[in-house]
């Protein structure tokens, strides 16, 4: 059996699981760390990882998660190829990648007391805690890693936002969906993620869009990937991607409260010259500053590749596109649609939402 096999037998013994064989004060480090499971994708995932190492080989300290230790393996290996995509699958929270693209997670030391990753705590006490009890207690492996999954299915569960459907009215117009928009992707919700929600409007749109524009005959749109994968590990060439047999005609970035630069034109570029599009659009609700510098760099890339780049506000933009679709009811019902369903999200911003919703269409 692999991980990615024993990792579903686990999740499922999880789904009936009624008394955890475990004490009192393994429970409480394995509850903080499921609390933290969204806010420390990382450390939650490494746990993940090395628990169900530990099941299939008890004999190995998995404290030692990196090949180059000592009596050490390749953690990082097994979250990649088994770990991190079986979580997707079960639609448990889970990181882009690997639990070991973070930072306090990658220094080549073992998971001991000593440990000196900047982890954050109650949640670095609860991991390394874990992981040096259950390297005594080898056989405690399995209940552990079922106890933090029955944690983390039951906390997705309470943290369930339904948000319903909205009828046609007689406010459902473009103003009052632009108004709405920007009521949503300015709100203060002191919680990382919000930065999602434009890339969410917009890849909806394009939804829309393509079934309806001649310009998009053919043409697919790419799924819409993790919005916490640094560029340094995405393997697109921006947020939303459009395909026309394999080609990849169209890329879009979206940047909320991130002004255009120079700087940030120079990462598209380097996008660009490694993806090719046809077309790329950056769209920000920050404000533009360096207008040469980036004129230069727009006419530059146009010259030496050939692309288009279009640079230009978040929510003129979308105005615009409002204007192309044939139903507004589509689009707001199915950006609604994807809040409630995004993994992402934290519940704060889908309640918000909620709320948000009985202010601008009643």
């Amino acid at each position: 059996m692999n991980h990615s096999e024993l990792l579903k037998e686990i999740y499922n013994s999880a789904l009936n699981l009624t008394t955890p064989d475990l004490n009192k004060e393994c429970q409480e480090f394995v509850e903080t760390i499921a609390n933290h499971a969204l806010s420390k994708r990382g450390v939650y995932t490494v746990l993940i990882t090395l628990l169900t190492h530990k099941i299939i080989e008890p004999t190995q300290d998995v404290r030692f998660h990196q090949s180059n230790m000592q009596g050490g393996f390749s953690g990082r290996t097994i979250d990649t190829k088994h770990i991190t995509p079986t979580l997707r699958k079960l639609g448990l929270p889970c990181m882009a990648e690997s639990g070991w693209l973070t930072r306090s997670l990658e220094h080549p030391y073992p998971y001991d007391f000593s440990y000196s990753g900047k982890i954050g705590e109650p949640v670095k006490s609860a991991f390394l805690y874990i992981l040096n009890y259950v390297e005594k207690n080898p056989t405690k492996a399995k209940p552990l890693l079922t106890y933090l999954l029955f944690c983390v299915i039951q906390k997705n569960k309470a943290d369930v936002v339904l948000i319903t459907k909205i009828d046609d009215t007689d406010d459902f117009t473009i103003d009052s969906i632009i108004a709405f928009l920007q009521a949503c992707f300015n709100h203060n919700y002191k919680e990382f993620g919000g930065s999602k929600l434009p890339v969410i409007a917009f890849h909806c749109i394009f939804q829309q869009l393509i079934d309806e524009l001649k310009r998009y005959d053919n043409c697919t749109l790419n799924k819409l990937g993790s919005h916490t994968a640094s560029d340094r590990t995405s393997k697109t060439a921006g947020d939303i991607e459009i395909f026309n047999n394999r080609e990849l005609i169209e890329a879009i970035e979206i940047k909320l409260d991130k002004p255009i630069n120079a700087d940030l034109m120079r990462q598209v570029q380097q996008k660009i010259y490694k993806h090719n599009p046809k077309r790329y659009c950056v769209f920000s609700s920050g404000q533009l500053v360096e207008a040469e510098a980036i004129k230069n760099i727009v006419n530059e890339i146009k010259e030496n590749h050939g692309c288009q780049v279009i640079v230009n506000g978040v929510i003129p933009t979308l105005k615009y596109y409002l204007r192309l679709v044939i139903s507004l009811q589509n689009f707001i019902n199915s950006f609604l649609h994807a809040v409630e369903n995004d993994s992402e999200l934290k519940p704060i911003h889908k309640t918000v939402i909620v709320e948000l919703i009985k202010i601008h269409f009643k």
